[in-house]
């Protein structure tokens, strides 16, 4: 893929562009494990075409500026082994749907939905709290252009990016002692398995993550996901 590059006359030395372009993560938010292979792919090969471009020079006195640097890794973005590890030493339990809706029934558990707000309008535990990890890429800066066509170049039109408020839009509605069961389409698992020895990571795994390094003490994790618990049939509401 062609990294994405500003035109300007020699001998400058930098442009917006390029400011833009290396404070912002590029995020893939997966819902099956086709798209979080896909994903993974786009990244791999966003990030390589980043980190290897170069300054170099063209005829007719211009100077090209490739706008890419290696790019920042925020929390979210951190490898699964090491989200997982603190999960588990943190002692984040996963419960099945069942186990979730009776918690909430009786013991005041907060489900916590982190899918977009769409896919919440849709359908959604009845009580449940909506605070997506990820959005769809809203600005039209020359760094969010790229990103969107990094996206559409593996074939993703609705490129997502990691919501910067979702912590503090969660402690603006849950408090630091309730118990949540943290809940996205596919759930993802923290168990091994023979295909999968460090488990499979979610959107909902990495919700997880994010509330425990910020103080979050009883967070639990809806294995299974929303999905599961739709097909079984337990309650749903919807806001259309």
């Amino acid at each position: 893929m062609a990294g994405l590059t500003s035109v300007t006359p020699h001998p400058a030395s930098s442009s917006s562009l390029h400011s833009n372009f290396q404070s912002s993560p590029l995020v893939f938010a997966p819902k099956t494990a086709h798209e979080h292979a896909s994903c993974r792919a786009a990244l791999g090969s966003f990030r390589h075409s980043c980190r290897s471009l170069s300054t170099r020079s063209v005829p007719g006195g211009l100077k090209v500026m490739n706008a890419a640097t290696k790019l920042a890794k925020s929390p979210a973005e951190e490898e699964w082994k090491v989200k997982r590890e603190l999960l588990l030493q943190k002692r984040v339990r996963s419960v099945d749907v069942k186990e979730a809706l009776r918690l909430q029934q009786e013991n005041k558990f907060v489900i916590l939905d982190v899918r977009p707000e769409a896919e919440y309008k849709e359908a959604h535990p009845p009580g449940a709290i909506n605070v997506q990890i990820y959005r769809l890429i809203k600005e039209w800066t020359a760094w969010d252009i790229a990103r969107r066509a990094a996206f559409a170049f593996f074939g993703i039109f609705a490129g997502t990016e990691e919501n910067p408020d979702f912590i503090t839009t969660v402690e603006s509605k849950i408090g630091k002692d309730a118990k949540i069961i943290v809940a996205c389409s596919a759930g993802g698992t923290m168990k091994p398995s023979q295909n999968l020895p460090e488990g499979q990571q979610s959107r909902s795994l990495i919700a997880a993550y994010l509330l425990v390094l910020n103080g979050y003490a009883n967070v639990y994790h809806l294995e299974g996901g929303l999905s599961t618990w739709f097909k079984e049939g337990l309650p749903a509401a919807s806001d259309e």
